[in-house]
């Protein structure tokens, strides 16, 4: 080949590389076509990921050739967790993502970060939303970030096993309780699911909340380390850690050894939301039909409430671009409409803050029916530590509660290296 064939050559393939970019595990961008990535949890094993896949796909066909949405699967929930403060952190949003709002994650809404959804709501579209929810994701007159995933935990005990242990109804006070913990390990069942690993310690932070709110109330995250409700709360912690109340891998553990022993039958009690009404029903079935919920045996001067707050929010990286602006939007609008929300309900089971209407002729998950009859008998909702602390107190919970366990400190000792983490 000859010089200027060469030159010839070369310039081809570079107006053709030009003229199109490849994303990893799809095919090409043509010049006029849009596309936005999503770095998401609801893949593989994840109970919303069918319905998720099929959602996705069915906006992909709808705008084939203008907007095209591609999934990044990001299965390892805590990791995902840890990519997007990261990233975050050094300016770099990802097109569509969902993360925590928290106090940490709100001081992104001082920046340009996040795209602002505020116009849209106001023209119509946040009529979808229930208004407190979406009023809680509105700061300083600003809706970055778009309420979705309604985050509500109480207590879910196997009622086999507690028939099977003589125990005739879910503890409502602390004495009840532990009586029925030594019921149940007569029967050589473990009490209760617990959890140091994660980046939350999830499960255990749930019962600490739980019981904080009882000694605390409903405003006790107002008053900080200083109330006596947190060092009380961890007292209890601390035995549940303790003779045989809970399994002898539970420091270190995830949430997946956590959940993994309910599903088993090895632990008769447990606490999660209701996205996790899908696995628990494909997997376990049998544990499904037999679990109940309950809100936690009264600790203090309060009973009867749940640790209920915004699980999940929608966000999306800023942009100048009029097009890929209205690209993110349509996708979003897709994803929240009620008919969508619905889907998703009904598949996962998850409580949403979209707002839709079930047809008569739909029949709803009986544990789902649970989670919303207790979401109406609640004398209040607490929000849990994750949503309530910094990030660094949020990862010090766990080493907080194996040092308590392992390293004999007292409950006092726990809450100074929660507040030390602030």
């Amino acid at each position: 080949m000859n010089r200027k064939l060469f030159i010839v050559s070369l310039m081809l393939i570079a107006m053709m590389f030009a003229s199109i970019s490849v994303f990893a595990g799809g095919r090409a961008e043509t010049a006029d076509e849009i596309v936005l990535t999503w770095p998401s949890i609801w893949v593989g094993q994840d109970s919303k990921a069918d319905v998720m896949e099929d959602i996705v796909a069915e906006f992909n066909a709808t705008h084939e050739g203008r907007i095209r949405v591609v999934v990044e699967p990001q299965p390892d929930y805590d990791g995902y967790e840890d990519t997007i403060r990261t990233r975050l952190a050094a300016g770099q949003a990802p097109d569509i993502f969902t993360f925590k709002l928290s106090p940490t994650t709100a001081a992104y809404y001082d920046s340009d970060l996040l795209m602002d959804f505020s116009d849209e709501i106001a023209a119509g579209w946040g009529e979808n939303f229930n208004q407190g929810n979406l009023q809680a994701s509105t700061i300083s007159g600003q809706t970055r970030s778009l309420p979705y995933e309604i985050g509500f935990t109480p207590v879910w005990y196997n009622q086999d096993l507690f028939d099977e242990a003589g125990i005739e109804r879910f503890p409502e006070t602390m004495d009840e309780f532990w009586e029925a913990t030594e019921r149940l390990k007569a029967i050589d069942v473990v009490p209760t699911s617990q959890m140091t690993g994660g980046t939350n310690a999830w499960t255990s932070m749930l019962w600490y909340t739980h019981f904080l709110g009882s000694f605390g109330g409903p405003d006790v995250w107002e008053r900080g380390f200083d109330d006596p409700a947190f060092e009380q709360a961890a007292e209890v912690l601390l035995r549940l850690y303790s003779d045989g109340n809970t399994t002898r891998d539970a420091i270190g553990a995830d949430a997946g050894v956590s959940g993994g022993h309910y599903q088993a039958g090895r632990t008769a009690m447990f606490i999660n939301g209701a996205w996790y009404i899908g696995n628990i029903r494909e997997n376990s079935p049998e544990v499904y039909r037999a679990t109940r919920l309950a809100p936690a045996p009264q600790a203090g001067d309060y009973h009867g409430h749940q640790v209920g707050w915004l699980h999940t929010n929608l966000a999306a990286a800023n942009t100048d671009d009029p097009a890929r602006r209205d690209a993110v939007i349509a996708f979003m609008q897709h994803l929240t409409s009620p008919e969508n929300a619905r889907r998703v309900s009904l598949a996962a089971g998850s409580l949403l803050a979209v707002e839709f209407e079930i047809p008569a002729d739909v029949e709803l998950d009986p544990l789902q029916q649970q989670f919303i009859q207790a979401g109406n008998e609640a004398a209040f909702l607490i929000d849990h530590l994750e949503a309530s602390m910094p990030v660094d107190v949020v990862y010090e919970f766990g080493q907080a509660i194996g040092a308590m366990v392992l390293q004999d400190l007292t409950p006092a000792e726990f809450v100074d290296m929660l507040r030390a983490a602030q």
